[in-house]
């Protein structure tokens, strides 16, 4: 199916008037290429799956910058695209078939794949120029969203895929919107990195995915041991109409600043400070003192970081290359005056809290009941309103890798972390070692992030 329209995007959410104009040139639906199965086949969706069943899709913005004249031919670019995302659905085939009900069942659902299915490929050009929406600064979410494709909550569709030609063909972005409930950050990302090897970079492809679902014992049989979680409570914060997303990056240096301030002001019994738990600390203290009472009141906030149960599961470890979805929980609370505290007191307590987070984990392995005890610990967390900050991505799924032909991104955007509240966490692109961070906050909140961010490294350095 292929149409062509020109139309300006509106925030669907907003009576803004449109910021920039998109135009759809093409929408198509690309069937997987071979070894797809010839015959209609479903994954049943398990209990680490049926967590996410209501979550709003994963929607990543990968920028491109691309100089034409030179071999960058943006027709060349898509045809390659499209012909690649097509090998890359020959493997990973249940992306391209639907999330439906278990026929049969009212409270079980699969993934179904059958020869006709394939993913919606959106081509558009979008009057926004590449090094603005790319940049690390604060930029607006609504410039940034007419750059992803459409994809409903629930049953249907799993993903669709959106490339847009940016202002003067300077850039390309590829945007991508999946729903979760069909597999996890690991799973997705390799299917990225396979799809990029298809595209003919000369890098290998990663092994093939595992698709085997019985490889998960799941005594539940894919029935939640609890009442769903509605999108409303997957969303921990409300988008707003001026949305802001920015992105800042801890250098090696950094990191290793924080885990020197963290030993010193703990003394003989430091916290096992990792370079992801300097991290995620910093960015828990810098947003908790970015809020409004981060001073003033009392009680927890809470911090909530997924895990990969692959290499924990029982009675035998599963596959790296498992697909689906196989994350628990590290969460963990921390008095709010703690985390406000001044100088490295702040700091102690903040890593202190994120790495009693994973010594927790290590002992829930993956189980309905667990993941049952992990939707009540979040719904106490949101009834106390101490506020909880998730973590979305991860420096080990090396987005900056993904290079289809025309050179590694110049920017990757997880969106979809301006409806969760959830920081978004990616290798550094810019330092060896180091990691960024993408934060969505409204205006205010996004310059009193800004300044503690950079307030607390410059007082890092003075130590």
């Amino acid at each position: 199916m292929v149409f062509q329209s020109r139309c300006p995007w509106t925030n669907p959410s907003s009576d803004m008037a449109p910021i920039l104009e998109l135009s759809v040139l093409e929408s198509a639906v690309l069937a997987p290429s071979p070894p797809a199965p010839e015959t209609a086949c479903s994954l049943p969706l398990n209990f680490f799956d049926v967590f996410w069943l209501n979550s709003p899709p994963v929607e990543r913005v990968f920028f491109y910058r691309l100089t034409p004249g030179t071999g960058d031919d943006i027709t060349t670019i898509l045809s390659n695209l499209k012909s690649s995302l097509s090998k890359a659905l020959g493997v990973f085939y249940p992306l391209a078939g639907r999330l439906r009900l278990t026929p049969g069942t009212d409270d079980r659902y699969e993934l179904h794949y059958q020869p006709g299915d394939g993913v919606t490929f959106t081509v558009a050009e979008y009057d926004g120029d590449v090094d603005e929406l790319a940049e690390d600064e604060p930029r607006e979410v609504a410039k940034i969203l007419p750059l992803l494709p459409p994809l409903q909550v629930g049953v249907g569709p799993v993903l669709t895929v959106q490339a847009t030609v940016l202002r003067g063909g300077r850039g390309l972005a590829v945007g991508l919107a999946l729903h979760h409930a069909a597999c996890d950050g690991a799973s997705s990302t390799r299917f990225l990195h396979t799809w990029a090897a298809a595209a003919g970079t000369g890098t290998g492809a990663p092994p093939a995915p595992v698709m085997d679902r019985t490889l998960v014992d799941d005594p539940s049989g894919g029935r939640p041991l609890y009442k769903l979680r509605s999108t409303d409570e997957m969303e921990y914060v409300k988008m707003a109409d001026d949305q802001l997303v920015a992105t800042f990056t801890l250098s090696k240096e950094d990191v290793q600043r924080v885990k020197d301030a963290v030993g010193a002001a703990a003394g003989a019994r430091p916290p096992r400070c990792t370079s992801l738990v300097a991290t995620f600390g910093f960015i828990w203290l810098c947003y908790q003192r970015a809020k409004d009472d981060a001073a003033s009141n009392g009680g927890e906030t809470y911090f909530s970081c997924p895990i990969d149960q692959r290499s924990r599961m029982k009675p035998d470890p599963i596959p790296d290359e498992y697909f689906g979805n196989c994350v628990g929980a590290a969460m963990q609370a921390a008095p709010k005056n703690q985390l406000a505290a001044a100088g490295s007191d702040g700091l102690l307590a903040a890593c202190t809290a994120v790495t009693a987070a994973f010594e927790r984990a290590v002992g829930e392995l993956g189980s309905p009941e667990n993941m049952a005890l992990w939707v009540e610990r979040i719904r106490e967390a949101r009834a106390s309103g101490g506020g909880v900050l998730s973590v979305a991505g991860s420096p080990r799924f090396r987005v900056y890798d993904v290079d289809f032909g025309f050179g590694r991104p110049a920017k990757v955007e997880i969106v979809s972390v301006a409806r969760t509240g959830a920081m978004a966490v990616a290798e550094s692109r810019q330092s060896n070692g180091g990691i960024e961070v993408g934060m969505s906050l409204p205006p205010a909140g996004m310059q009193r992030f800004q300044t503690c961010f950079h307030d607390t490294i410059t007082w890092l350095h003075q130590q």
